[in-house]
């Protein structure tokens, strides 16, 4: 084991050890150790250090936001990380900062405004964004302190905003040198519109769901030139400028280069053929309206085909004629009802399910529309992003999530990165009076005269948020910080972002920092779901505030239970009475320290010699160096739910379970021994605390400093595999566990109260148990036979017998009574559990989880089954 020398500051190495309270209080704990961490500097990074740089940036959540299970269950793995790093010695830099969230937060101060009876517009653009800098001040950041309930370990003096001046002119700088290569471009395209925020917004703001629609079949042209084809927007037939069909289907041929009626417009619209067009599907034509659908807009292009806005920003139709100003909801059932009354519906479906994408902002239903935007070229950023997970220069964890991120990067789109908003990056580019453009970097002077105005559009959030990982560091000055943390060790994220987040930080790292890309590892973990595997949302009435439970149950519980449930790329569920599970984990924690140094568990000088250490020493030194390594290879592997069972079981079972409780005789008994035992315990609790500590940071703070005298097992050293392994002890141990199971299972089966203690004969000569009588008698309450003894069961276990009288302690027909009882209860548990399962149209009917659920109980029915009969037949004979 590794020794840590740190001195406590606030007490000398002669102080007495200070009494634990009998109860452990997270409120009364955490705070106040949080606020000594950083105050003492611990989370701080030095730049000039010549540690080795461990550097990890925290996902910035929006400034709006507040801290969700999500946000928990993350920053808990990543602490984890941070704090076993620190502790192995390296310098550690776990970056934090927040997003400006460009919609989230303009719609937030937008709707103060709204309840003062005023819009953005009254204010101007320059008042409105100064109000929301006010905002920000005042309201913003709420997360940051929830954060410090939590027991993040941030270097907090190095906190960044998207918008602070150091990530403005990064931004900047990026735009430049992009634009320069020709990997910026202003263009038409078709992009995701949303009529209430009224701006672009990203597919990652895009939320799908199904909604109930029409499905409308309508007859265009008349006689043999007729076509129907099928729409779920009816209202965007105004604009439709071609009927597309495939080239090869045999029904339509005869039409192709026609031009057919397009009804209520008056206009006639060429029947094009396209391989886009599946001849499967529908009637195999299709309307092609480019301005508003995004496969239309790539049909339009390819046939040379006009584009015709009918909808304007709102949502509101601009064509002259009866549907004139009706917004698209209306629009669509007064042009389906026009439509019935010429003849042209041919078939109608109501209702219609289908995906309709949403602002996930204010759940606005989202409009393809075609209009001017900023573009980023990414064929050869994502062909870098791509090549640098191929050619191993970033490693994806787990890698069969890399498929997912190929089949992204490979396939990407052309970016939008150009909002309709005011709060954001504003786009650094001036546009003269004579068509000029100039785009403008920080450190270039923008044109000034008359005519010259700069670009109202800001850039997308992802924008800024993609140079994280260098320009939270200073980039682009040749800062230490750079030279020192970039690039990260690892980045650990949600697989939901891996496509929108990650990649833009591999593409702009990649670029930006000369081929180095932004970290070596991408670590991905799940989703929080509820306990039955539900997403969890304030409209299923199922989300949690973590901080309620962090009041009930003290933020370790809460930590420990996300831990435990992470394994890499896959959805943690999570619910109430596992966090009540972690909280009892962490009482225990607490009472089998405070019992062990009540009875003099020591830290101070060197571990006695091994020939001096009982089997029972020697088993659980044993088991604790296999424990460090196994925790070390989770850790590195990222699996944090493996390394959090193992500290668990080895803890709770081990431990206190086990070793605390073998021990008592020790330590009743006196002498050499019991000082030989408080040592190993001191060192096992010492270096248990230590491994557990980047999981449940507070408790072990307190036990830890307690028992050490130390100043922060923040600060201590990690521990280490010291070698040492004694195979004969543990066989020798596990042979006195099943001993003391199997009795105790007995004891149990058999309806004896635990403490009642009980006359028994050990047979345990020639083997290795013999020097652990006092102990089996001690904690099965085994008291010598006397005379008159007589064996009314005799169990033969690991190589022993253990002979009980148990005359004086059962009433045997009482017992029969009992168990017979039983045992009806669960064969007719067990006939329902068969009922159900053997019929066939409630296993066709009922969920999988209710089926299998049945399955548990009938299972559980046999095992109880085949217990009740062994324990009626080891019943003497009914006299």
């Amino acid at each position: 084991m590794t020794e840590n020398t740190q001195q406590s500051p606030d007490r000398g190495p002669n102080d007495s050890t200070p009494e634990l309270p009998t109860q452990y209080a997270p409120a009364e704990v955490e705070g106040p150790l949080y606020e000594r961490w950083v105050e003492r500097g611990y989370f701080e990074a030095d730049a000039k250090s010549d540690k080795e740089p461990y550097t990890i940036v925290i996902p910035p959540p929006n400034v709006t936001g507040s801290l969700h299970l999500g946000h928990a269950f993350e920053h808990t793995l990543i602490d984890a990380l941070t704090r076993r790093k620190r502790m192995q010695g390296y310098e550690v830099l776990w970056q934090p900062g927040m997003d400006h969230a460009g919609i989230a937060t303009q719609n937030v101060v937008e709707r103060e405004l709204a309840k003062e009876g005023k819009s953005r517009h009254d204010l101007g653009r320059e008042a409105f964004v100064e109000r929301v800098w006010q905002w920000k001040a005042e309201s913003g950041g709420q997360i940051s302190g929830q954060m410090r309930r939590l027991g993040d370990g941030v270097a907090w003096s190095r906190e960044r905003f998207t918008m602070d001046e150091g990530l403005s002119k990064a931004v900047q700088t990026i735009f430049k040198k992009l634009y320069d290569d020709e990997l910026i471009y202003r263009a038409e395209r078709i992009i995701n519109w949303c009529p209430r925020c009224l701006t672009a917004i990203s597919d990652i703001e895009v939320e799908y769901q199904d909604d109930d629609g029409e499905l409308v079949s309508i007859r265009y042209g008349s006689g043999d030139s007729e076509i129907v084809v099928a729409t779920t927007r009816a209202e965007t037939m105004l604009g439709d400028t071609a009927v597309a069909v495939h080239p090869e289907d045999e029904r339509y041929k005869h039409l192709v280069g026609t031009e057919i009626e397009l009804p209520l417009t008056g206009r006639r619209i060429p029947v094009v053929a396209d391989m886009h067009v599946d001849p499967e599907f529908g009637t195999g034509a299709v309307k092609v309206t480019p301005a508003h659908d995004p496969n239309d807009f790539e049909i339009g292009r390819r046939h040379d085909l006009p584009s015709l806005t009918v909808l304007d920003e709102h949502g509101v139709i601009t064509v002259h004629g009866p549907f004139l100003g009706l917004d698209r909801f209306e629009a669509r059932s007064a042009i389906v009802g026009a439509l019935r009354a010429e003849g042209r519906i041919v078939a109608e479906k109501r209702p219609y399910t289908h995906s309709v994408g949403h602002c996930s902002r204010c759940k606005t239903t989202l409009e393809p529309r075609q209009s001017m935007q900023w573009w980023v070229k990414t064929a050869p950023l994502a062909k870098a992003a791509a090549d640098a997970v191929r050619g191993g220069k970033v490693k994806i964890h787990p890698q069969e999530m890399e498929k997912r991120y190929f089949d992204w990067v490979d396939n990407l789109h052309d970016w939008c990165i150009s909002r309709q908003l005011w709060w954001g990056h504003r786009i650094p580019v001036w546009y003269g009076p004579d068509g000029e453009m100039v785009c403008v970097g920080p450190d270039d002077e923008a044109p000034t005269g008359e005519g010259w105005h700069q670009e109202t559009d800001v850039l997308d959030t992802w924008f800024s948020s993609g140079l994280w990982p260098f320009s939270t560091l200073g980039w682009p000055e040749k800062t230490e910080s750079v030279e020192k943390f970039y690039p990260n060790s690892v980045l650990v994220t949600g697989y939901d972002i891996l496509f929108f987040w990650v990649v833009r930080m591999m593409m702009f790292g990649l670029y930006a920092m000369d081929g180095t890309p932004p970290f070596h590892t991408i670590a991905l973990h799940g989703m929080v779901r509820d306990q039955f595997g539900k997403k969890m949302s304030k409209s299923f009435g199922n989300a949690v505030n973590p901080l309620d439970w962090m009041d009930k149950y003290g933020s370790d519980a809460v930590r420990f239970t996300l831990a435990r449930g992470a394994n890499p790329g896959v959805d943690v569920p999570i619910g109430e009475d596992w966090v009540q599970g972690s909280r009892n984990f962490a009482n225990k924690i607490w009472n089998a320290t405070r019992f062990a140094m009540m009875n003099g568990a020591t830290v101070e000088g060197d571990l006695p010699p091994v020939e001096e250490m009982s089997a029972t020493d020697r088993w659980i030194l044993s088991r604790l160096n296999a424990t460090v390594a196994e925790v070390d290879a989770f850790y590195d592997d990222y699996q944090f739910a493996k390394l959090s069972d193992a500290l668990f079981h080895f803890a709770w079972d081990e431990v206190f379970d086990w070793y605390v409780e073998l021990s008592k005789t020790t330590f009743m008994a006196g002498g050499e021994p019991a000082k030989v035992s408080a040592r190993v315990l001191g060192e096992v609790l010492d270096v248990t605390l230590r491994l557990l500590h980047p999981v449940v940071p507070f408790v072990t703070e307190t036990l830890w400093t307690t028992l050490t005298g130390k100043e922060s097992v923040v600060i201590a050293d990690w521990p280490a595999d010291s070698g040492f392994r004694d195979a004969a002890a543990e066989r020798e141990i596990e042979n006195l566990q099943q001993v003391i199971t199997e009795v105790r299972r007995f004891r149990s089966d058999q309806g004896l109260q635990p403490g009642q203690r009980v006359p028994a004969k050990l047979g345990l000569s020639g083997t290795s148990l013999a020097a652990h009588e006092g102990a089996i008698r001690q904690l099965l309450r085994l008291q010598p036979a006397e005379e008159g003894f007589q064996a009314t069961a005799t169990l033969p276990v690991a190589g022993a017998t253990v002979a009980l009288d148990l005359s004086g302690a059962i009433d045997f027909e009482a017992e029969r009574k009992r168990l017979t009882k039983d045992l009806a209860a669960a064969e007719k548990e067990k006939a329902q559990a068969n009922a159900k399962l053997g019929n066939e149209a409630f296993l066709a009917k009922a969920p999988d989880q209710v089926v299998e659920k049945i399955r548990t109980r009938l299972a559980a029915a046999e095992a109880d089954i085949e217990r009740i009969a062994a324990q009626l037949a080891s019943l003497p004979p009914q006299r």
